[in-house]
């Protein structure tokens, strides 16, 4: 699986890249048929919110899988985002069909 991280609007966090590098290598052992995953950090200046986005996007057979999440801090956003693509994950096995 290829994995491409990329800051945008926000300054590189080695924390927050190896963080998505090794949650992304456990999904990617688990469900081989992922073929990439695009991963975007955004900061959001002057919000009243939370202010830091993770965007996970992955290219697998069928349609895309997609989600974000917008945390105090890029380690928590990407925590809830790789749940939310586990979620999508699982369902998208339990649909695909054996031949």
């Amino acid at each position: 699986m290829e994995i491409i991280i990329q800051f945008v609007q926000a300054e590189t966090k080695n924390t927050a890249d190896a963080l998505v590098f090794e949650k992304l290598e456990q999904l990617g052992k688990h469900y081989k048929w992922i073929i990439r995953a695009d991963v975007k950090f955004k900061e959001e200046k002057g919000t009243y919110g939370k202010g830091k986005i993770c965007e996970i996007i992955l290219s697998c057979p069928g349609p895309q899988i997609f989600a974000s999440s917008n945390e105090d801090s890029f380690e928590a956003a990407v925590a809830e985002t790789i749940r939310d693509i586990e979620v999508q994950l699982k369902k998208r096995k339990s649909e695909m069909q054996t031949h």
